[in-house]
C-alpha cells in the first residue's frame, strides 16, 4: 500500500477575491486525499503581508502552516494558483521539485478582441526555471478560460514542455442551497470586488440599474464612492464592507456586467448568488460556464428579462431551482474525484 500523496499549494495568499476562496475550498478537501504544505510567495503583486481572510480562516480551521517565500518547495505534486502574480518581477526565487507541476489559470489569457490579458510568457518562463518535474500542465478553470489558454498558445511560443490539463480545474461551488423569495420583487444588485475591468461603462450600469427599480445595491462601489458618483437611486457599499449573505438578503436579481475588454474566467460570484436563491443575469459568454443557470442578455434586455420572472413568479422559482441544480458538477465531492484522479497518477498508483 502507497502512502497518500504528498501536495504543495504555492499561491500569493494576498488576492482578494475569488482565487483565495477557490484556494481555501480546495484546502478542505486535498487534506483528505494526501500530505498537504501551503506555500506563500509574497510577489511584487501586494504590499504588506496582509492575507485574504477566507483563507487565513480555513488555513487556521486545517491547522496548516502558512509557509512564506520557501526557497525549496517539494512534492509529489505542486499546485501553482494564478501565476499573474508573477507580471510585476522577472524571477521566482522558489525551486519547484514535482512529479506533476499544474498551474492553475484562474485568469483568461486572452481578453475579448484576442489581447494578451497579461504577460503570460514572462510569468509561465519564471515559473518554468525555478522548476524540475517530471509533468508541467496548464489547468483552465472553465470551458471559456480553456478557449483563451490554447488560443494564446497556438499564437505564441511557450518555452519549455507545458501541456493543457484535460479536465477543467473548476472552483468547488459548495454553497448551501436557499430557495428563493415566494414573490421576487424588482431588487436588483452586483457584488465583485472594485477593479475597474469589472465593471461596465455608466450607461450599462444605468440600464442595469435604473431609478424605477425597487432596490440597486452594489457592493464594491468603491471607485464611485471615490469619484463622488450621484446616483440617488443606487445603494453603494465599498468591497467588504459587511458579509456577502446580507447583501442577497437585499435583492432578487444578480445583474452582471463587466467592461467590453475583460471577462470572467469562471464567475464564482455568481454561483454564490445562484446557490443563494437569486436569478443572475449576465453577459452570454460569462453565463456559458453555468450551462443555462445564468440568463445570458445584454444590459438593454435587463428590464424585459427582469419584468417577466416579477410578472410568473411560477417561473422565477423553476430558473432557480434548475440552476441550482446546475451547480452540482461543481461540488466538493466532484471536486475531490478530480483531485483524487490526478494524485493516483502522480504517484504511479493504481485506483
Amino acid at each position: 500500500m502507497r502512502s497518500p500523496a504528498s501536495v504543495a499549494y504555492l499561491v500569493d495568499p494576498r488576492f482578494p477575491g475569488g482565487t483565495s476562496s477557490a484556494v481555501a475550498f480546495e484546502l478542505r478537501e486535498c487534506t483528505k486525499l494526501g500530505h498537504v504544505s501551503v506555500h506563500a510567495i509574497e510577489s511584487q503583486m501586494f504590499s504588506a503581508r496582509t492575507v485574504a481572510p477566507q483563507l487565513a480562516e480555513t488555513l487556521s480551521a486545517l491547522g496548516l502552516e502558512l509557509i512564506w517565500d520557501s526557497r525549496t518547495i517539494s512534492a509529489d505534486v505542486v499546485i501553482l494558483h494564478n501565476p499573474t502574480f508573477l507580471k510585476f518581477q522577472a524571477t521566482l526565487e522558489s525551486r519547484i521539485l514535482a512529479r506533476h507541476l499544474i498551474v492553475v489559470a484562474h485568469e483568461n489569457f486572452l481578453r475579448p478582441g484576442a489581447a494578451e490579458s497579461f504577460d503570460v510568457n514572462r510569468c509561465l518562463n519564471q515559473i518554468d526555471r525555478a522548476s524540475l518535474a517530471l509533468r508541467k500542465t496548464i489547468a483552465p478553470i472553465s470551458k471559456v478560460n480553456r478557449k483563451t489558454v490554447l488560443d494564446w498558445l497556438k499564437g505564441n511560443n511557450l518555452r519549455g514542455n507545458w501541456a493543457v490539463l484535460e479536465s477543467d480545474w473548476f472552483n468547488i461551488c459548495a454553497f448551501p442551497m436557499i430557495a428563493p423569495n415566494t414573490t421576487p420583487a424588482d431588487r436588483r444588485g452586483r457584488h465583485s470586488r472594485p477593479g475597474f475591468e469589472k465593471f461596465p461603462n455608466l450607461a450599462d450600469m444605468d440600464l442595469c440599474f435604473p431609478a424605477h427599480a425597487e432596490a440597486n445595491v452594489i457592493l464594491g462601489a468603491d471607485h464611485y464612492l471615490a469619484d463622488r458618483l450621484r446616483r440617488p437611486h443606487w445603494s453603494m457599499h465599498p468591497f467588504q464592507s459587511f458579509e456577502v449573505p446580507a447583501f442577497f438578503g437585499m435583492i432578487d436579481f444578480m445583474v452582471y456586467f463587466t467592461a467590453p475588454t475583460w471577462r470572467e474566467s469562471f464567475g464564482r460570484v455568481l454561483a454564490e448568488a445562484i446557490a443563494a436563491g437569486k436569478v443572475v443575469i449576465s453577459d452570454p459568454q460569462t453565463a456559458a460556464t453555468f450551462d443555462g443557470g445564468v440568463v445570458a442578455g445584454t444590459p438593454a434586455q435587463v428590464d424585459e428579462i427582469i419584468s417577466g420572472f416579477i410578472a410568473d413568479p411560477k417561473s422565477y422559482h423553476m430558473h432557480v431551482a434548475a440552476a441550482q441544480a446546475k451547480l452540482s458538477p461543481f461540488s466538493a465531492q466532484a471536486f475531490r474525484a478530480h483531485l483524487s484522479r490526478i494524485l493516483t497518477q502522480a504517484i504511479g498508483a493504481t485506483a
